[in-house]
C-alpha cells in the first residue's frame, strides 16, 4: 500500500456542551511512526477511542484504506485490524505468555491444541525481538515484558494500526528503549505505529510524523525532522513554556524540619540518613527497584519503621499510622493517583475537601456543600484546573488535572512537608511547570518537600541535594550544583559511592 491505512476526516465528538474534538483530520500510513502529542485534556484519548471503536463521532467519520468505515465498538476494530496498548498492561496473572496472547482467540481448536498455541506463540514473540519464554506465568513478568506480551496479542490478531497510548510512563530506561525497538520492529514490517507520549525525547527517537493538537484541534503535522522541542512545545500548549526544568534559586532555612537516621524498614530497605531544612526540595532518585517509595511509605506512616530515629521539627516521632502523619503536617502525594491517590467516582469538590473533611461539617455532622464547592472553585482557579465546574466526577478529568486535584487536597490541609512520589509522571509539559511552580511556591512560603522522581532533568532542577539509592540502600547525597545526570547515575548504577553523610 502507498495510500493511508486508517484516516479521520473532520472528526468532532462532543459530550453534552463540552467538545472534545473539532473537525480532526490525521492519516496514518502504513510503515511509519506516528507521534501525536498534546497537553492533558487536548483530546487525545476520545481520538483514541474513537480509533478503536469505543466513542463513535459526533461527525465526520473514518476511512480504512480509503473507504469509509464505521466501528461500531472494539470488536469491530479489531477486526479492522486496530488494536491499542496501554500505559498499564492488561495481562492475566495466573495465564503464561502463550495463553494471555491467544485469550482474544475465537479459534477454540487452537486454544486446545497446546503445542501449536506455544508455537504460534514463540512466532510471534520473535516477531517482536522479545526474548520471552511463552511458558512463562504472566505474573512474574516485568512491565515492558507484559507490554510485548499485549502487542504479541494484537499480532495475532493481524494488526495494521497499533496504538501505544504512553506505553514507556512507567517503565525505566532499559525497558522503555526495548520497548521503542519493538515499535520500530513493527513499522519495519509494515504496521501504522501511533505513538503517543509526554516524553519529547523519545518522540525524536522514535517517529516519523508529529501530530500536534490542542484544545480538541489538530495543529499540526510534520516529519520529525521539521520539528524541534521548543515549537512542538509552543505549539502544544499555545504560549512559550520555556524551559519547564530551570533551576531556581534555594530557598533552603537554617532550621531543620526532617532528620532521620539510619532509617530501615524490614528487608527493604537500611541506612538511610538525611536532614531537611524549611525551604528546602530533596529529591530521591534512583532506578526502578531502588525503594524510593518504600522510604515515603515509611516517613508516612504506612510501612512503618523497623529500626533507625525520625525526629520532626525537634522531636522524636515514630508514625505508625497515615492518621498521625497527617496530624503532625505531613501529606503524601503518592504517584497512583488512581489507587491510592483520588476517588476517581466522587466529584472534584469531594475529592479536594477529602483530608480535611472534619473542617466543613456541620454540627449535626452534615458536610456543608456549599463550603466545599467554594474551596474546589477557589482551587480550580489557583491551580488552572481544566474542568467547566467542580461538580463532575474526578475521573472524567485529564491525569494532568488530576493530578492537579490531588495536590489541591493536601494543600487544603495546609501541611508544612510535603512528600511528592514522580509528580510529573504522565503530565504533559505545561502541566509539569504548573506543577514544578507549585512546588516551588510551597517551599518559598517555609514549607519542605522530598520529591520522588525517575527524570534526571527534573531531579537536577528541582532538588537543592539529590539523595540517590539504589536496591534499598543510600549510596549518597549530591549538592545539585554540580551534579549531573552521569553522576547521578553513576551512584544509582553502583559504579560509585558517597559517604551518606545529611
Amino acid at each position: 500500500m502507498t495510500g493511508p491505512v486508517l484516516a479521520l476526516r473532520d472528526i468532532s465528538k462532543s459530550f453534552g456542551l463540552t467538545k472534545a474534538l473539532s473537525d480532526m483530520s490525521i492519516t496514518l500510513m502504513p510503515g511509519q511512526v506516528h507521534a501525536i502529542v498534546g497537553e492533558n485534556g487536548a483530546g487525545k484519548s476520545t481520538m483514541i477511542k474513537i480509533m478503536t471503536g469505543v466513542h463513535q463521532p459526533t461527525s465526520g467519520g473514518l476511512e480504512l484504506d480509503g473507504k469509509p468505515i464505521s466501528l461500531s465498538g472494539t470488536q469491530a476494530a479489531r477486526l479492522a485490524g486496530i488494536a491499542a496498548i496501554y500505559q498499564e498492561p492488561m495481562v492475566f496473572p495466573d495465564l503464561d505468555v502463550a495463553e494471555n496472547i491467544f485469550i482474544s482467540s475465537t479459534s477454540l481448536g487452537l486454544v486446545q491444541n497446546r503445542v501449536t498455541l506455544r508455537s504460534k506463540a514463540r512466532v510471534l514473540i520473535d516477531r517482536i525481538g522479545m526474548q520471552l519464554d511463552v511458558d512463562r506465568i504472566a505474573a512474574g513478568l516485568t512491565l515492558a515484558e507484559q507490554q510485548a506480551v499485549e502487542i504479541a496479542r494484537a499480532l495475532s490478531q493481524d494488526v495494521r494500526v497499533l496504538i501505544m497510548d504512553e506505553p514507556t510512563a512507567s517503565l525505566s530506561a532499559h525497558e522503555a528503549g526495548q520497548l521503542r525497538r519493538i515499535a520500530r520492529t513493527l513499522a519495519g514490517q509494515g504496521v501504522a505505529v501511533v505513538y503517543i507520549s509526554h516524553r519529547l525525547e523519545e518522540i525524536f527517537e522514535i517517529a516519523d510524523m508529529v501530530t500536534v493538537i490542542r484544545d480538541g484541534q489538530h495543529i499540526s503535522t510534520r516529519p520529525v525532522a521539521d520539528v524541534t522541542s521548543e515549537s512542538m512545545i509552543a505549539e502544544m500548549v499555545g504560549r512559550e513554556v520555556g524551559n519547564y526544568f530551570t533551576k531556581a534559586p534555594s530557598q533552603a532555612r537554617p532550621d531543620i524540619m526532617l532528620s532521620v537516621r539510619d532509617l530501615a524498614y524490614e528487608d527493604v530497605f537500611s541506612g538511610i540518613s538525611f536532614d531537611l531544612r524549611r525551604g528546602e526540595v530533596l529529591c530521591l532518585a534512583g532506578l526502578i527497584g531502588a525503594r524510593r517509595t518504600d522510604v515515603a511509605l515509611t516517613l508516612f506512616g504506612i510501612k512503618p519503621a523497623t529500626a533507625g530515629q525520625v525526629s520532626y521539627k525537634g522531636l522524636r516521632v515514630r508514625f505508625t499510622r497515615p492518621a498521625q502523619a497527617i496530624a503532625a503536617g505531613i501529606a503524601y502525594v503518592s504517584e497512583d493517583r488512581r489507587k491510592l491517590g483520588l476517588a476517581m467516582p466522587m466529584p472534584i469538590s469531594a475529592n479536594i475537601t477529602l483530608a480535611t473533611l472534619a473542617g466543613i461539617l456541620s454540627p449535626a455532622g452534615l458536610i456543608r456543600r456549599a463550603q466545599e464547592r467554594a474551596i474546589a472553585e477557589a482551587f480550580r482557579k489557583r491551580l488552572n484546573i481544566r474542568t467547566p465546574n467542580v461538580d463532575i466526577e474526578v475521573g472524567m478529568l485529564s491525569g494532568g488535572n488530576q493530578q492537579k486535584v490531588m495536590l489541591a487536597k493536601w494543600l487544603e490541609m495546609k501541611p508544612d512537608l510535603l512528600i511528592f512520589d514522580e509528580p510529573t509522571r504522565g503530565i504533559d509539559v505545561g502541566a509539569k511547570a504548573e506543577v514544578h511552580d507549585l512546588i516551588r511556591q510551597f517551599v518559598t512560603d517555609g514549607g519542605a518537600a522530598i520529591v520522588i522522581s525517575s527524570d534526571l532533568p527534573e531531579v537536577l532542577a528541582m532538588g537543592d541535594r539529590i539523595l540517590v539509592m539504589r536496591e534499598g540502600r543510600q549510596m549518597g547525597i549530591l549538592p545539585s550544583e554540580g551534579a549531573t545526570q552521569q553522576s547521578v547515575m553513576r551512584l544509582a548504577t553502583g559504579l560509585s559511592t558517597l559517604a551518606g553523610a545529611a
